[in-house]
């Protein structure tokens, strides 16, 4: 697997966690230890040529077993219908199962919160954004009304690797949730957002979504190794 840098820059692989740093909005505010940003880059980094060792056991037993990580871009944007910003994603990883591609989205997390409920991103709603929103549902598969106290950003961070297989023709989707938290910090918040897609959120497993067509869509919680 290379690591690149973000595709809005010319493809130089990167030689390094410090390479990351310069890759973020606020780099002074986000990249200090023990934050999110600087562990996952540094677990990329020390995983490489493969993913790392906590996502293989996750893997065990899903199609996933066979992926093959190919490239990865750290800090990747996918465009989003509606008004507002692209979903700032803080890790895309592409590869192979067997002779079909595969995407899967990265978001690291320590104790930094998944940000809004849906409930309160979507006071006061303007037509951009229920433009949005209308559009993460059809991505997702979701019919109805979505409840408004899962997290706005789980929607468009699981439209993101969808969005990008069918971009890129692949079979596969996977978000997968990179906690750094020994106390499982905002796993219940994850937990119930899978819960609105039909699986469990079972922690340390990817899960597959059903009843939705396009790309397989998988979700999935992994935990650094204590130690």
């Amino acid at each position: 697997m290379l690591i690149y840098h973000p595709p809005t820059r010319p493809l130089v692989p990167t030689h390094g966690a410090e390479d990351w740093k310069a890759f973020l909005a606020a780099p002074e505010k986000h990249w200090k230890d023990g934050r999110s940003a600087k562990m996952l880059a540094e677990r990329w980094e020390q995983s490489r040529p493969d993913v790392p060792e906590e996502l293989r056991t996750a893997f065990k037993g899903t199609p996933f077993e066979a992926f093959l990580p190919l490239v990865a871009f750290p800090e990747y944007q996918v465009p989003l219908a509606g008004r507002g910003k692209a979903s700032h994603n803080d890790l895309c990883v592409i590869g192979r199962i067997d002779a079909d591609l595969a995407v899967i989205m990265i978001e690291g997390k320590v104790d930094e919160s998944f940000g809004p409920l849906l409930s309160d991103w979507l006071k006061n709603a303007s037509n951009g954004k229920r433009q949005r929103l209308a559009f993460l549902k059809e991505t997702l598969g979701l019919n109805g009304t979505v409840d408004g106290s899962i997290r706005y950003q789980l929607l468009h961070r699981t439209a993101s690797p969808v969005l990008e297989a069918v971009r890129h023709r692949a079979k596969y989707a996977a978000m997968v949730v990179h906690s750094f938290s020994d106390a499982d910090a905002w796993l219940a918040d994850y937990q119930a957002f899978a819960r609105v897609l039909g699986v469990e959120g079972r922690k340390g497993t990817v899960e597959r979504v059903p009843g939705r067509e396009g790309p397989e869509l998988w979700v999935g919680w992994v935990t650094e190794p204590a130690g």
